[in-house]
């Protein structure tokens, strides 16, 4: 495998970890989705949008660098409480 399919794999890992390990946690009920002009994004989970979009803009720019994509240009396209 090249290293572009492994940062997926391994990006879609951390989401349903991320998933998992909160879904029992009521303090994180918030997410936030941030997306590079180029390159991967973030989905994040925090206790208020605040701390998700933050979490998620900070993912962003760290997976977009690591795809050759541009970090930078990371804005949070979708947020929402449940």
């Amino acid at each position: 495998m090249t290293p572009r399919p492994l940062l997926r794999w391994a990006v879609l890992a951390l989401g349903l970890a991320m998933l998992a390990g909160c879904s029992s946690q009521s303090a994180s009920r918030c997410y936030a989705k941030a997306l590079p002009t180029r390159g991967e994004g973030s989905l994040a989970w925090g206790a208020s949008l605040g701390a998700a979009r933050k979490k998620s803009l900070q993912n962003c720019a760290l997976y977009a660098e690591r795809s050759g994509g541009t970090p930078r240009t990371c804005k949070v396209v979708l947020e929402q409480c449940k």
